[in-house]
């Protein structure tokens, strides 16, 4: 199937060829027809599917072909999206695939000065793209209404549920008219998103892509069994070696990144951080450094793992493996993007088997191992457990008492003063 056979108008498939968008994706093909339809839409569909041009060439086919004056501080179609990074993602594939359109988009999210933000808004816009808490923080100061919206699009649901915005999320619906279409895309379905998709959509239809096999079709995984120590040595000795070229290390917190990429610049490397304690400026700058490739290395908490589409990365590096197995698929998913493959490294110490046997149960792929000098930990070493009280090197074990009860010389507890006894006497 091609896109000529999916309705679209003819200056998006032109600008598809334009950007080489040949053939849709398996989510594209089951959603722009329905959403070309004016239907609701459940899709369940992983970072790396196409799911950004599943909804955005609908969207801008259909406010193309239903021409309206732009109202100030008043747009049609409103596209949510949980981090700064996937936002303008976003904003740039619209402006890619609407190059012959006559509509004007906004992004709007937090870090950066309001001024900008609502004078683009007063100038009227066509679609804005945003990130939940600025956008409440305007809708709430009033500099912009929703009582024209047309569409309504929530990507990536279930990071915005990670990341608490979910309580935004159904305020910022109650300013969105009744009378809307919305399209609901998310990675996964956890309880919590599919009550929201019963409060969000009417009559919706429900498509769903495997993820499971998403991850796997063109990256080859693989895990070295490392001690903690190892790894800043083991990280460098990959970095340098022929075969890596522009390479994202995923650390689970800030302080990681930081730590890391520091460890990386002093050993030659050109590296930056990319987190969310990071001003906006600076993570603009790291992103730019990275995608120009003036910057090798970019080194990241998980919010790089979704919303990051640069194709010329080689390698994904788990420096250290997430406890939630839907976050390994979303960060290797940074690699083998517009059909190119990649190549997906983790290293795992003991205490973190449990995380790299969760992420085999998820993608129902057994990971790799590979052998390296550094990497000489046992694969069937069990994960170190704190010592037992009482035992050799943790101290002297505690005698247990009985709730409630305070120890005293004569091994009987103390005895309630008068006051106590009082107030207890009077609350009976």
């Amino acid at each position: 199937m091609t896109f000529d056979s999916l309705g679209l108008a003819e200056p998006l498939r032109l600008a598809l060829e334009a950007e080489k968008h040949l053939k849709p994706t398996p989510i594209q093909i089951k959603a722009i027809p329905v959403a070309l339809e004016g239907r609701d839409l459940l899709a369940v569909a992983q970072t790396g599917s196409g799911k950004t041009a599943a909804f955005t060439l609908p969207l801008l086919h259909r406010l193309a072909a239903d021409k309206h004056h732009r109202v100030p501080g008043s747009p049609r179609a409103l596209i949510l999206a949980p981090t700064r990074e996937l936002a303008s993602q976003i904003v740039e594939r619209i402006h890619a695939y609407g190059r012959r359109l006559k509509l004007n988009t906004s992004v709007i999210f937090g870090g950066v000065p309001h001024g900008k933000q609502i004078k683009a808004l007063k100038a009227g816009t066509d679609i804005v793209v945003a990130t939940p808490g600025r956008l409440l923080e305007l809708l709430n100061n009033r500099h912009i209404k929703l009582d024209r919206l047309e569409v309504l699009v929530l990507d990536e649901a279930d990071r915005m549920f990670d990341m608490g915005f979910i309580r935004d999320i159904r305020k910022i619906v109650r300013f969105c008219p009744k009378q809307r279409q919305t399209l609901l895309f998310s990675a996964t379905m956890p309880p919590t998103i599919a009550e929201l998709a019963k409060e969000v959509l009417h009559d919706a239809q429900r498509i769903e892509i495997s993820p499971e096999k998403v991850a796997v079709d063109r990256i080859r995984q693989q895990v070295y069994f490392v001690g903690a120590q190892d790894k800043r040595k083991l990280l460098a000795d990959l970095i340098d070696g022929p075969e890596t070229g522009q390479a994202i290390v995923f650390t689970r917190t800030k302080r990681g990144a930081d730590r890391v990429c520091r460890g990386l610049v002093e050993g030659g490397t050109s590296a930056v951080a990319l987190h969310g304690n990071k001003a906006q400026g600076a993570r603009v700058k790291a992103l730019e450094g990275f995608r120009s490739g003036k910057v090798r290395v970019l080194v990241a908490t998980d919010i790089a793992a979704r919303g990051i589409d640069i194709p010329g990365i080689s390698h994904v590096i788990n420096y250290e493996l997430p406890n939630e197995p839907e976050s390994y698929v979303h960060r290797i998913g940074r690699t083998a993007r517009a059909g190119a493959s990649g190549i997906a490294l983790s290293f795992c110490d003991a205490a973190e088997r449990p995380y790299l046997k969760a992420i085999e149960r998820l993608t129902r792929v057994a990971v790799e191992a590979v052998d390296h000098p550094l990497a000489q930990v046992s694969q069937d070493e069990a994960p170190r457990r704190p010592a037992k009280r009482g035992a050799r090197g943790a101290g002297p074990a505690r005698k247990r008492r009985r709730p409630g009860k305070r120890p005293v010389p004569g091994g009987r507890p103390f005895a309630k003063s008068r006051a106590v006894q009082r107030q207890s006497e009077a609350s009976v």
